[in-house]
C-alpha cells in the first residue's frame, strides 16, 4: 500500500494519464481551455475567483494551488480570496442543508408503515 496520498511527486504522472486515454484527456483538456480562456464576457479575475471557489467545494489541492496563482496574477487581493473561501463554504453548507431536506422526506417515506 501506499504510504501517502495527494503528493506533488503525483503531478510526474500527468502525461501519463493524458496518453492513456488520448480522446478523454483530449476533450476535457478543450473544455479546461475554453472555461479558462482570457477573452470570454467574464473577466479573468472572476473566473478565477469562481475556480478557487469550486475548487475549495470539491477539495481539490492541486485546483486550489493552480487557481489562487492565476487568481493572484489576475489582481485577486486578499480581501476577495477570503470572501471567496466564505462564500464557497455557506454554498457547500447550503448544499448539505438542501440534501437534507431531502433526506427528512426520505425518512418519513421509508419510516412509515406501507398505506
Amino acid at each position: 500500500m501506499t504510504e501517502e496520498y495527494q503528493t506533488p511527486k503525483d503531478r510526474a504522472y500527468v502525461k501519463t494519464l493524458l496518453d492513456a486515454a488520448p480522446q478523454e484527456s483530449a476533450a476535457f483538456m478543450n473544455l479546461k481551455h475554453t472555461a479558462e480562456r482570457a477573452d470570454g464576457v467574464i473577466p479573468v479575475k472572476y473566473r478565477e475567483l469562481m475556480s478557487v471557489a469550486v475548487a475549495l467545494t470539491t477539495q481539490c489541492a492541486y485546483c486550489i494551488e493552480s487557481h489562487m496563482q492565476n487568481a493572484v496574477k489576475a489582481g485577486a487581493t486578499r480581501e476577495e480570496i477570503a470572501e471567496t473561501v466564505f462564500i464557497a463554504a455557506a454554498l457547500r453548507a447550503g448544499g448539505a442543508v438542501g440534501n437534507g431536506l431531502m433526506a427528512m422526506r426520505i425518512f418519513d417515506e421509508v419510516s412509515q408503515p406501507n398505506s
